[in-house]
């Protein structure tokens, strides 16, 4: 039995260590929101995305992208020289071999966390993984593919950023974090809509309602813009 049982595993590592993923872009810059801003990432950027989002900003994504093995996008990840990885889209977790890849990087001694929508069951994921989690508004125009039952799986080391487009986001968004206590589960996020919501408007109804959420820029945005790769 033993034998069979090693002969499984070692089957399941031989198939693991062929998968493929659709990669868009790989690329080193400064991480530009969350816990870890500022510092330098990896990013890995997968190709493709359920999830059509208003105000989304790497449309570029959706499409396209080239095959990549596991060992060759953790050689382009080595060549970044990073501490950090940051495995983002488009919707990395649609593609079937994410958690592989997760995994693998973090086996790498890398510093790793997930960028997905709260569509996504998160609960597979390799636990020293860090999810960031964007849960859609009703201005994102996906709020109805959000996935409840994943804010029973955060813990104290995941994020949820809500991105805010107007006052009735805010207020759906003020009303999630209460009812769910969402505060007392991990970090939670708020940011502006780029385009929609001045930044200070944001701060100053954070601030009148006493919420217990970070509010947050995109780093990235302010020293490069909409700039792809960056």
């Amino acid at each position: 039995m033993k034998a069979a049982h090693d002969s499984s595993e070692a089957g399941a590592a031989a198939s693991e260590a062929q998968a493929r993923l659709k990669i868009t872009e790989i690329f080193r810059s400064l991480q530009g929101e969350g816990s870890s801003v500022g510092w330098p990432t990896a990013f890995v950027r997968l190709t493709g995305c359920p999830l059509r989002c208003q105000y989304c900003d790497t449309a570029y994504a959706f499409h396209g992208g080239r095959w990549m093995s596991l060992a060759s996008i953790l050689d382009a990840v080595r060549a970044c020289e990073t501490r950090h990885v940051c495995v983002t889209g488009g919707e990395p977790l649609a593609q079937k071999n994410c958690a592989a890849l997760l995994r693998a990087l973090c086996d790498g001694g890398w510093r790793v966390c997930v960028e997905t929508s709260g569509a996504m069951d998160i609960g597979p994921l390799d636990p020293r993984v860090v999810r960031v989690m964007d849960l859609k508004t009703p201005g994102s125009g996906e709020v109805h593919r959000n996935l409840w039952s994943n804010l029973d799986k955060l813990r104290a080391e995941d994020e949820v950023k809500f991105v805010i487009c107007n006052r009735a986001d805010y207020e759906w968004a003020r009303g999630i974090v209460r009812e769910h206590r969402l505060d007392r589960r991990c970090t939670v996020l708020f940011s502006p809509s780029q385009s929609e919501l001045g930044a200070r408007e944001l701060a100053d109804w954070l601030l009148a309602d006493r919420l217990p959420v970070r509010f947050q820029l995109q780093l990235h945005k302010i020293l490069w813009g909409n700039t792809p790769g960056r």
